[in-house]
C-alpha cells in the first residue's frame, strides 16, 4: 500500500508540474516567427518572453486569464484563455503597427512635429525617473556569446577551444540566471541570485545583468563601452546631440503611441540611433529599438543593439517588461555575436523594505545556487531552450565529466605543454598539471636578459609554481618563484626564493616572504626597467640603473576587512654593501659622454659604507562605500564612489640584529578616480610625509620619488615623467606630492573633422612635489591617448623651483610597465 500511494503522489506530484501551462507561438502575419516578444497577464504579476523561434510557455493557476503578447514596432494582440489541468495552446499573430501622420500643417522651414513631443518628454523625464520609489520583481536572464568565425592561428599559436568541435560557428559561453531583483530610488538596488547555470562549468556563477538601461537617466553608462557614458534620447541637453523625425503615431488600449526616429546630429559622439517611441499626454517611453555603432565611441564592441518593451501595471504605473541586447564584436579574425535577454515578472511595487536591506553587498549569490538540476531548470525556465543550447549544454556537460577524469586531464596537459619558441623567446612559457591544480610559468630569454654597468650581461632565470588548494575557491593558493641571477662581468651570483600564501573567504588575505642573497635598486621600487635600461646602456651610453647588493629576508602580512579597510604589516632585514661598474661596453660610443658613477645622483659621492638595516612597517587603507558582490565561499570588490585614503609608519630599529638604522617616517595619502561621464575622467593622487626620526637614516631608506629619465612612461599616478632620478631623495621633516590626470576620453577631438576618426583621445595632466626648506617642482602633461587602442604619447614640460628647465616626449604601452621585472 505504501508503495503504491508512493507511486501515486509522485504521479500527481508529476501532474500538478504541468498544470497551468499556457504555450503557443508569437509569429508575424506572414507566418514568421518573432523572438523575444514580451507575453504576460494583463491583469497579474505573471509574463514570460518568446524564444528565437518565436515559442513560449508561462505557468499559471487555474481560472480565466487576459495573455497580452507584445514585440517592439507590432501591434499588440489579446487572447482570453482558460487555464485548467493540462496544457493550454495560445499562438499569437502581431501584425506590424501602422503609424498614421497627424493632419499638421507645417509650414516650409517649420520644425518636425518630433521635436514637441521629445521636448514634453523631456519635461517629464525626472518624473518617471522617479516614479518606482521602491519595487521588486522576479527577473529571468539569459547570456549567450556566439562565434560566428575565427581564425586558425592567433599570435603564432593554434586556435583551440578545447571542446571537440572544430566547427567555425559555435557557442562559446550559455548561462541561465535566476534572481530576485530590489530597488529603492535612482542608482539604489540590489540582486539576489536564487539560481544559475553555466554551461560546460558547474563550478561557475553565471553572468547576471537585470539592471534596467534607465532612458530616463541623462547619461547612461555601459560599465566597459565608455567610461563617458552614452546621452539619453530624451536627456536634458538631447537637441544638442540628436535630430528627430516623426513617424506618426498608433493607438493601443485608449492611449496614441507616437513613433519617433532618433537620428544622431554629427558622428563620433556618444549617442544611439533608432527608434523610440513615446506615449501622448503622459510622455513616457512605451518601448525603444536603439543603437550604438563603433562611430559612437564605444571601446569594445563594433555594435550594441538594445530592445526595451514597457507596459501599464496597477494604478497606471508602467513598468518594464523585456530588455534585450545584441552585441557583435569583429577583431583579429574573431567574429562574435551575442544576446542578453532579460524578462521581469511578478511585480511588487510596495516591497516595504527592511532596515539596512540595502547595504554594501549589491548582489548576493545564494548558498546553492549553482546547484541547481536540470528538472529544476526544466519547471521554471520562462524563456524555452533553443536546439543548439540545448546540445550546448549536453555536451559541455558531458565534457566537464570527462574532465575529471585523470587520463583525460592528462591528454590536455600532453596538449597544453608543447614548448613554444615564440613563448620562449618574447612571451614565457607556461606549463599545467591539471589534476594536481598546479600551474607553472617560466619567463622568457627576453625577460631574463639586460646588461647595466655594474654586472655586464645578466642572466636572471625566473619562474613562478602556483597550486590552487581548493578546487571550489580560487582565491586560496599557494605560489613560490625562485630566481637565480648571474652578473658575466662582476662574475656575482645572486639568487632568492618568493613566496605567497592567500588564505581567506570572505574578506582575503595573504602572507608573503622573500629572501635571499640580490642586487637592489637604491630606491627599492625599481623605477628603472632593465629592458628600458639596457637600451640606454647599451646604445645612448646612460647608465641610470644604481645598484647595491644585500643579503636580505622579508616578511609581509595583508588582510582585508569589513568597511573598506585594509591593513597591512611587515619587516624586513638587509644587510647591505655597495658594488661597481665593472664594464664600459656599449654598442655606441658617445664622444660626449662617459657612464656615471654607480651612485645615486648627488646623494653620494663614495660607495655606500657596508650596514644592516632592520625595519617594520604597519599600514591602513579605507575606501568607504566599498560595494560588493558576494559569492558562497568569497566577495567580490566592485569599487566605491569615494576617495581611498591610507596612513603608513616605517621604523627602523637599531641595534637589532646589528643594525645600523635608526628612523621614524610616516605618509598618509588620498586618491580617486571621478567620472565626469560625459566630462571625461578625473584623476588624483595626493601624498603627504615626512621623517619624525632621523637619527641614523641611509639612502636606502629614504623617501625616494619616482622618477623618469627615459622614453616610456612610469606608472602616471604614482610618478614623476621628466624628474632625474634621487634628484629629490630626501630625509626631511615634510614633504608632499601630488598626481593630477583628466582624460577627455573623446571630448574635444570629436569635434575635429577627420582626425575624430582616428578615435584619439586628449589627455592633461600635473605633477608636483614640495619640500621643507621651499624647494619645489613640477610637471605640465599633454598627450593623446587611445592610439591603436593601447599607445599614449606626452609632452612633458619641466620646472625646476618655478623656473621652465625643458620639454621631453614619453610614451606607454597599455599593459606594458617599465618597472622591474625580477
Amino acid at each position: 500500500m505504501q508503495k503504491i500511494l508512493l507511486v501515486f503522489l509522485l504521479l500527481l506530484q508529476q501532474g500538478l508540474l504541468h498544470a497551468g501551462m499556457v504555450s503557443g507561438y508569437v509569429k508575424d502575419e506572414n507566418g514568421k516567427p518573432l523572438p523575444y516578444a514580451s507575453v504576460y497577464n494583463k491583469n497579474g504579476q505573471q509574463g514570460t518572453t518568446s524564444g528565437v523561434n518565436g515559442y513560449y510557455q508561462l505557468n499559471l493557476p487555474e481560472g480565466m486569464y487576459t495573455l497580452v503578447a507584445q514585440h517592439v514596432g507590432y501591434t499588440k494582440q489579446e487572447l482570453k484563455v482558460e487555464v485548467g489541468t493540462g496544457r493550454v495552446q495560445a499562438d499569437f499573430i502581431l501584425q506590424l503597427q501602422q503609424a498614421s501622420l497627424k493632419e499638421v500643417v507645417v509650414k516650409p522651414g517649420a520644425e518636425d512635429p518630433a521635436y514637441e513631443i521629445i521636448r514634453n518628454a523631456i519635461k517629464k523625464r525626472k518624473e518617471h525617473l522617479e516614479e518606482l520609489s521602491g519595487f521588486q520583481c522576479k527577473v529571468y536572464t539569459k547570456e549567450q556569446l556566439q562565434l560566428r568565425d575565427f581564425p586558425t592561428r592567433f599570435l603564432g599559436q593554434k586556435v583551440d577551444f578545447e571542446d571537440g568541435d572544430t566547427s567555425k560557428k559555435k557557442i562559446l559561453y550559455l548561462s541561465e540566471t535566476v534572481s530576485n531583483y530590489s530597488v529603492k530610488g535612482p542608482g539604489l538596488d540590489k540582486l539576489e541570485v536564487l539560481s544559475t547555470r553555466v554551461s560546460g562549468n558547474s563550478n561557475s556563477f553565471g553572468l547576471s545583468l537585470p539592471r534596467i538601461i534607465n532612458f530616463y537617466q541623462n547619461s547612461i553608462v555601459v560599465q566597459g563601452l565608455n567610461q563617458r557614458g552614452f546621452i539619453s534620447p530624451i536627456a536634458n541637453n538631447a537637441l544638442h546631440y540628436y535630430r528627430y523625425k516623426y513617424e506618426g503615431s498608433f493607438w493601443e488600449e485608449g492611449v496614441e503611441i507616437n513613433r519617433i526616429k532618433v537620428i544622431p546630429k554629427r558622428k563620433y559622439e556618444p549617442v544611439f540611433s533608432g527608434t523610440i517611441l513615446i506615449t501622448e499626454n503622459d510622455w513616457r517611453i512605451h518601448s525603444l529599438q536603439l543603437q550604438l555603432l563603433k562611430e559612437s565611441q564605444m571601446e569594445i564592441l563594433d555594435t550594441l543593439q538594445v530592445e526595451q518593451l514597457y507596459a501599464p501595471f496597477e494604478n497606471k504605473q508602467w513598468v518594464i517588461r523585456k530588455q534585450v541586447l545584441y552585441p557583435t564584436i569583429k577583431r583579429f579574425g574573431f567574429d562574435v555575436v551575442g544576446s542578453s535577454v532579460t524578462v521581469y515578472s511578478d511585480f511588487n511595487l510596495e516591497p516595504g523594505f527592511e532596515p539596512k536591506f540595502f547595504n554594501n553587498i549589491v548582489m548576493k549569490y545564494n548558498e546553492g545556487s549553482n546547484r541547481k538540476s536540470i528538472d529544476y531548470w526544466d519547471s521554471i525556465r520562462p524563456l524555452p531552450l533553443q536546439p543548439e543550447e540545448i546540445i550546448d549544454y549536453r555536451r559541455k556537460d558531458s565534457l566537464e565529466q570527462a574532465r575529471k577524469d585523470p587520463r583525460y586531464l592528462d591528454s590536455l596537459d600532453r596538449i597544453r605543454n608543447k614548448v613554444s619558441i615564440t613563448a620562449l623567446l618574447l612571451t614565457g612559457e607556461s606549463f599545467s598539471v591539471q589534476k594536481k591544480r598546479v600551474t607553472i610559468s617560466v619567463n622568457s630569454l627576453l625577460q631574463s636578459v639586460s646588461y647595466n654597468t655594474v654586472e655586464g650581461l645578466a642572466l636572471a632565470v625566473s619562474g613562478v609554481w602556483n597550486k590552487r588548494l581548493d578546487s571550489l575557491n580560487a582565491g586560496k593558493s599557494i605560489s613560490l618563484k625562485p630566481t637565480i641571477r648571474y652578473g658575466f662581468s662582476n662574475g656575482h651570483l645572486n639568487a632568492r626564493l618568493q613566496g605567497t600564501y592567500n588564505f581567506g573567504t570572505r574578506n582575503a588575505s595573504s602572507l608573503s616572504f622573500s629572501g635571499g642573497k640580490y642586487v637592489f635598486q637604491f630606491n627599492n621600487e625599481a623605477p628603472v626597467g632593465p629592458l628600458v635600461n639596457s637600451f640606454a646602456t647599451l646604445v645612448r651610453e646612460l647608465n641610470y640603473m644604481k645598484l647595491y647588493e644585500a643579503w636580505y629576508g622579508k616578511l609581509q602580512y595583508r588582510k582585508e576587512l569589513n568597511n573598506g579597510f585594509v591593513v597591512s604589516g611587515g619587516l624586513q632585514y638587509q644587510d647591505r654593501w655597495s658594488v661597481n661598474n665593472t664594464t664600459d661596453y656599449k654598442w655606441r660610443d658617445h664622444k660626449d659622454r662617459v657612464f656615471s658613477p654607480n651612485l645615486p645622483g648627488s646623494l653620494l659621492t663614495v660607495p655606500m659604507e657596508a650596514h644592516q638595516a632592520f625595519s617594520t612597517d604597519i599600514s591602513i587603507t579605507w575606501k568607504p562605500g566599498l560595494r560588493y558582490v558576494e559569492f558562497p565561499d568569497r566577495k567580490l570588490n566592485l569599487g566605491s564612489k569615494y576617495p581611498s585614503m591610507s596612513l603608513g609608519i616605517t621604523k627602523g630599529w637599531k641595534g637589532i640584529f646589528g643594525s645600523d638604522v635608526d628612523y621614524l617616517k610616516w605618509e598618509s595619502g588620498i586618491r580617486d578616480d571621478l567620472n565626469l561621464k560625459i566630462g571625461g575622467q578625473f584623476q588624483y593622487s595626493v601624498l603627504v610625509g615626512g621623517f619624525l626620526q632621523r637619527d641614523a637614516v641611509q639612502v636606502p631608506d629614504f623617501k625616494h620619488f619616482n622618477g623618469n629619465q627615459l622614453m616610456f612612461a612610469n606608472p602616471y599616478m604614482s610618478s614623476f615623467q621628466a624628474l632625474p632620478y634621487y634628484k629629490f631623495s630626501t630625509n626631511s621633516r615634510l614633504w608632499m606630492e601630488g598626481h593630477v590626470e583628466h582624460h577627455l576620453n573623446g571630448l574635444l577631438t570629436n569635434k575635429i573633422p577627420g582626425f575624430r576618426q582616428l578615435n584619439w583621445f586628449l589627455v592633461g595632466g600635473v605633477n608636483a612635489l614640495w619640500l621643507d626648506g621651499n624647494r619645489h617642482y613640477g610637471e605640465v602633461l599633454i598627450g593623446l591617448e587611445n592610439i591603436l587602442k593601447i599607445l599614449r604619447v606626452d609632452l612633458v614640460m619641466r620646472f625646476d623651483q618655478g623656473r621652465f628647465s625643458g620639454t621631453y616626449g614619453r610614451l606607454s604601452i597599455r599593459g606594458f610597465s617599465i618597472g622591474s621585472n625580477d
